[in-house]
C-alpha cells in the first residue's frame, strides 16, 4: 500500500528476526524476541548452521510515530502499511500490540 499512513502489518513468513527494524526506530516503540535453531538441513554436519525463529514481535502504537522507517528499512519486506488506524485504547497497556495483532487478516 504506497502513500497511505495507516497502521503498520507483521509479514510473519517474511521476518527474520534480524532485528534492523528495532535498531532504526527513532522511537524505539518496537521489541523484537527470538530464538535460535539448527537448520533441519543441515543435520549431519559439523557445525551446523542456525536460524533465528519469531517468538514475539511488539510495536507500542502509543510511542509509535508512524513515520515508517521500520518498513524502509526491513530488508525482508516484512513490515508493511495496512488499511485503517490503531483506535485508541481504554489503557496504554492496550495500545501495546503483539505479532497476533500486527499479522495480515486470515481468510
Amino acid at each position: 500500500m504506497t502513500g497511505t499512513h495507516g497502521s503498520i502489518r507483521l509479514v510473519e513468513d517474511r521476518c527474520t528476526s534480524c532485528m534492523i527494524c528495532a535498531r532504526e526506530c527513532p522511537v524505539w516503540c518496537i521489541t523484537v524476541e527470538s530464538h535460535t535453531e539448527p537448520d533441519a538441513d543441515q543435520a549431519g554436519a559439523r557445525r551446523p548452521r542456525l536460524h533465528n525463529v519469531l517468538d514475539d514481535f511488539t510495536i507500542d502504537w502509543s510511542v509509535c510515530m508512524y513515520c515508517g522507517i521500520c518498513i524502509d528499512e526491513c530488508p525482508f519486506d516484512a513490515l508493511e502499511w495496512a488499511e485503517g488506524h490503531v483506535p485508541a485504547g481504554p489503557t496504554p497497556i492496550a495500545l501495546v500490540h503483539h505479532r497476533q495483532e500486527l499479522a495480515p487478516p486470515t481468510g
